[in-house]
């Protein structure tokens, strides 16, 4: 029972921010959100249809074919979601305020609330369904298509054919923004802020460069044996994971001990760890 309590009240918050950003900021100004929502958005303005429950009602078949491919438990917990995003995007309609402001403006809080409701459903294990369900399934048949590739794909279907609609060619720009916006309040959510770098050396001065690392920075390092490819000569190359202020007193390092020292600075999403997040 506490699960559902907290998967519902998670629902119902991520649905009423996500209503907030497509019914306040997007839809009154012809932005596309893209998506399922996106197609529900341009049948609201050529028939005045309602968003909700276009919404649901398209993401039906798709529910259906996920129960066969996916199981029943995503399944039904991407249902329940589906169903109080498209209600709360129904009952909110009525008095949540539309403003018709400076485009950039809404595209720029309007994505960023659309990806801060999804994120909040998808934090709970679900998702809201449409292009997801979509891309998971073109996956599964052409596994070499990524499924964020696909759904980019999805996504600027909508977008252009929202704009045709809207006969307003910067319609489709303005709702990349939103859609660029609301991809990165989702990578802050789902991955965490603590986003840092992984730098790798490899040089002839190992152990001065570590020793400088361990004391003055005050980070620890993992030495590696290594091979080159090229002449076949086993050397040592030291990893060592910072935060992204922290890159340049490592690069520093290695260079003071090692001018020629090979050095690759690589992304690291989010690092769990002593120094790092718990």
């Amino acid at each position: 029972m506490k699960v559902f309590l907290l998967d519902f009240a998670s629902f119902l918050i991520g649905s009423i921010i996500y209503s907030v950003a497509v019914l306040t900021f997007l839809s009154p100004n012809e932005i596309s959100p893209g998506g399922v929502t996106g197609i529900a958005t341009v049948l609201n303005y050529l028939f005045s249809l309602p968003i909700g429950a276009v919404v649901f009602i398209i993401n039906i078949p798709l529910l259906a074919f996920g129960y066969f491919k996916f199981g029943k438990g995503f399944i039904f917990k991407t249902a329940f979601a589906t169903l109080c995003v498209s209600l709360v995007l129904d009952i909110s309609e009525a008095f949540l305020p539309k403003l018709h402001i400076d485009l950039i403006l809404a595209s720029v809080f309007g994505g960023s609330l659309m990806g801060l409701g999804i994120s909040i459903i998808m934090l709970r294990g679900s998702t809201t369904g449409g292009v997801d369900i979509i891309a998971k399934l073109i996956n599964r048949k052409y596994p070499h298509l990524s499924v964020g590739r696909l759904m980019l794909c999805v996504d600027a279907v909508v977008v252009t054919a929202a704009s045709f609609v809207y006969k307003n060619t910067q319609s489709a720009l303005y709702s990349v923004i939103a859609l660029y916006a609301s991809s990165k309040i989702m990578d802050l959510m789902l991955y965490g802020s603590d986003k840092g770098k992984i730098v790798y050396i490899i040089s002839s001065k190992t152990q001065d460069i570590v020793s400088d690392i361990l004391t003055v920075i005050g980070r620890g390092v993992t030495i590696i044996d290594v091979i080159g490819g090229f002449m076949g000569d086993k050397r040592q190359m030291i990893m060592c994971t910072v935060r992204r202020n922290e890159v340049h007193a490592v690069f520093k390092s290695a260079r003071k001990h090692d001018n020629g020292a090979f050095i690759v600075v690589a992304e690291a999403g989010e690092i769990f760890g002593e120094g790092f997040k718990k």
